[in-house]
């Protein structure tokens, strides 16, 4: 009696099991127009078709379809008549993963949830990476959780990040680590970021060009990878400019990498582009180390000296400045007390900040988009996502953002918030795609933006297929 009903209950178990991977594994699928670079061909736009979802079902069943044999069969698209002169740029940029510590106190469900989310947040990547393969992939700032941990923590985190979010090579953290370790314990990461601070002032107080914050044509750091990494700084990696430390800063370059740089590509030829790469925490004060704001203004400087003519997509963290109303998060700047008594050193400084202020917007944005070229603005923070032009008007020297471009604005760029790949907002990829248009001679950029799903969705998948293989094995040893 038992038997029957054990086959009947693994047999729909089966059912869901094999739907709810499939749904993991092929949910860009379902939305091919967002989870696609071809967004300047028209004819993979969304069509306008009446009578709703169901009575269209057959024409989103069969574009799905279409779309997974081509992803999965690497069955060519059809080409274009004539060879593309200029190869786009394809950027995945993912927002503020954000992961969790694990600590010797952390209760066991804690433990897992984070590891299922370590390969939740892989899954996304991994997926949108076969399916895509972008030629440039940058993570929004926030990697980790929390600044407040010590080295050997935030090393660990790191690992994780590599291994399990982005399989990439782990050997060279590892080597970071074999050369920066506690004497009495070679397993316990520690930088001495004495001795980087004094190398990073002896530059600051010297010849600045030896920041050598440029890059020409990079299309991978190292030979295994065929697209360019960038991890840019958050507040939960550095901390806001009043309390980022040497300490911050320096594990941060030994594991990360520099905070700020451009790479130009194509400079002498009719297509430049670059990309900045730019720590936004540090261009405001009151701050806890001064020279910070110093080394950031200097990159900035440096930038503007290049008198680059070609088009620039500038990723960092902290949004520009924008009226309250535009996106989730408003305008907000907050100081540490004159009297904290906690960390008296720190009164009165910067303690955070939701955007950078106007007036630091305007000069920001004429010094990297002054050639009035097209470009685009990538940021994190606001985990909502949001997207909005900047207006500039020559009569009043200022950057104005709305939703909707201005009429008799002299230029525009369009800043993207990059919606968040945490579970809770869905498990975003967002895609920026750049196509050189030969007859206007100039780039255009556009963003969409491709979810996943709600994390419970991941888990279901997995424990579902644990459950039906144990349901299978009841079935058989009875």
């Amino acid at each position: 009696m038992l038997k029957p009903v054990l086959k009947r209950v693994a047999i729909l178990a089966t059912i869901i099991t094999i739907l709810a991977n499939i749904y993991s594994y092929t949910y860009p699928s379902f939305n091919p127009v967002n989870c696609s670079w071809n967004c300047f061909d028209t004819t993979t736009e969304e069509p306008h078709l009446e009578g709703g979802i169901i009575a269209n079902l057959p024409f989103y069943i069969n574009r799905y379809v279409n779309d997974v044999i081509e992803t999965h069969w690497n069955v060519p698209k059809e080409q274009l008549s004539q060879k593309q002169r200029v190869e786009d740029v394809h950027i995945m940029a993912l927002g503020d993963p954000q992961i969790k510590g694990v600590w010797h106190n952390t209760p066991y469900i804690s433990r897992l949830d984070t590891f299922g989310n370590d390969y939740y947040l892989g899954h996304i990547f991994k997926t949108m990476k076969q399916r895509l393969s972008p030629s440039h992939v940058v993570v929004m700032g926030d990697l980790f959780s929390s600044q407040w941990i010590p080295d050997s923590e935030f090393y660990n985190r790191t690992r994780r990040y590599v291994d399990r979010l982005f399989k990439r090579d782990t050997s060279l953290i590892k080597e970071v680590k074999s050369e920066n370790h506690d004497p009495n314990n070679s397993n316990l990461f520690i930088v001495d970021w004495g001795k980087w601070g004094d190398n990073f002032n002896k530059i600051l107080n010297g010849n600045r060009k030896d920041f050598n914050f440029g890059y020409k044509d990079v299309k991978a750091w190292s030979p295994e990878e065929d697209y360019v990494f960038v991890n840019l700084t958050g507040n939960h990696d550095v901390g806001y400019s009043g309390d980022a430390t040497y300490q911050h800063l320096t594990r941060f370059h030994k594991l990360f990498g520099k905070d700020n740089f451009w790479i130009e590509y194509g400079t002498n030829t009719d297509h430049p582009w670059r990309l900045v790469v730019l720590n936004d925490l540090l261009l405001e004060g009151p701050a806890l180390q001064p020279e910070f704001i110093e080394y950031d203004w200097e990159f900035l400087r440096q930038l503007k000296d290049q008198n680059f003519t070609g088009s620039t997509i500038l990723a960092t963290h902290v949004p520009f400045y924008k009226e309250e109303g535009l996106c989730v998060d408003p305008p907000e700047f907050n100081y540490y007390p004159e009297v904290w008594e906690k960390e008296p050193y720190k009164a009165n400084l910067l303690r955070s900040q939701n955007h950078i202020s106007e007036n630091t917007t305007n000069v920001v944005f004429d010094m990297i988009f002054g050639n009035g070229q097209p470009g685009m603005v990538l940021v994190g923070h606001d985990h909502e996502g949001c997207e909005v032009i900047y207006n500039r008007f020559n009569s009043n020297d200022s950057w104005v953002a709305t939703r909707d471009a201005l009429p008799g604005a002299n230029h525009q760029i369009q800043e993207i918030t990059v919606r968040s790949m945490m579970g809770e907002f869905y498990g975003n990829t967002g895609l920026v795609s750049g196509h050189f248009n030969e007859d206007t001679k100039q780039w255009e950029w556009k963003f969409t933006l491709c979810p996943f799903s709600i994390q419970h969705v991941w888990w279901f998948s997995k424990v579902a297929a644990i459950v039906t293989l144990f349901i299978w094995s009841a079935y058989f040893v009875i």
